[in-house]
């Protein structure tokens, strides 16, 4: 794999000591070990930022951590990261331009940043809600433009009819009205699997949408099922019964991995992350790497032959 090709890099995300960096180390150094050729940081759960501006020690620390390993960085932006609210929107922007100013220092092409939503509005006001996260994309794609970073909005589900999200395919639609290179979309298989379940959509059609203005992957496997419970007392009782986003090793839930990868295709230099992070299922990340990288071979081949 080489930026040449369409799938350039694979690996996993960090999984986070809520800003213990010994926590951080270690999960890059597993990363690396692996032979893993990319890492996504985690650094909406580091305490790098306080009220919109970059600590700078903590900032000079991840740089020496982030330095001592050959890997390619994304980085995963606010997980309440959220351009359709409207009563924080400024405080929104002032952590993604922080977030882009780490991306820059880390070397990180990728920015992570999640699909908007808000209260299930009247039919009449998506469309406004649809159009304030355009336009913020496209201001927030200047910035992103400065340090050479690429914003890739990414599908999530609702939890219940009351919450409205875009669709995998109008997230899509989303990315093209942005037009800029510095914003591309992110499918996340399992977050598509889920939430077209819940809307009775097909959703290798939905995400097949996506896949010409995709960017950057998110691999996880799960069985589709959305949230008709919520209450457990472990991961492993959601694992047990297949139900939600449980971030499983591949093969362990019912994505079809293969027959997906035999026919998307992506943007160049698309950067594979699997979100299996190792202090839940260190003993199978050799493995779903492994599956992984014949999954980008797919994809890779086919271009070639073409």
């Amino acid at each position: 794999m080489n930026a040449g090709s369409i799938i350039s890099a694979v690996g996993f995300c960090t999984y986070t000591g809520v800003g213990n960096f010994d926590v951080l180390e270690g999960s890059l150094r597993s990363i690396s070990d692996l032979g893993a050729t990319a890492a996504e940081l985690s650094l909406y759960g580091e305490q790098l930022i306080s009220g919109g501006r970059i600590i700078p020690g903590r900032a000079e620390r991840l740089l020496e951590i982030t330095r001592q390993f050959d890997l390619r960085y994304s980085v995963h932006g606010q997980i309440v990261s959220n351009f359709m609210d409207r009563e924080h929107l400024a405080l929104q922007k002032s952590v993604v331009r922080a977030m882009l100013e780490l991306c820059n220092r880390v070397e990180a092409g990728i920015l992570v940043h999640h699909g908007g939503h808000a209260k299930m509005p009247a039919l009449t006001r998506i469309g406004d809600l649809d159009q304030m996260e355009r336009d913020t994309l496209a201001e927030m794609a200047e910035v992103a433009q400065g340090y050479g970073v690429r914003i890739a909005l990414e599908n999530i589900f609702a939890l219940s009819d009351a919450d409205y999200r875009q669709t995998p395919a109008k997230i899509g639609e989303t990315v093209c009205a942005v037009n800029s290179p510095n914003v591309c979309a992110l499918i996340d298989f399992s977050h598509a699997y889920i939430e077209c379940t819940r809307l009775g959509l097909d959703w290798q059609e939905q995400i097949g949408a996506m896949a010409p203005v995709t960017g950057h992957l998110h691999v996880h496997d799960s069985f589709g099922r959305p949230y008709s419970m919520t209450k457990f007392y472990h991961p492993a009782e959601a694992t047990a019964l297949g139900i939600g986003d449980l971030h499983l090793p591949i093969g362990w839930g019912d994505i079809p991995w293969e027959e997906i990868f035999s026919k998307l295709t992506f943007l160049p230099d698309t950067m594979l992350i699997m979100e299996i992070t190792g202090d839940r299922f260190a003993g199978e990340q050799a493995d779903s790497l492994a599956r992984a990288r014949k999954l980008v071979e797919m994809v890779n081949s086919r271009r070639i032959a073409a």
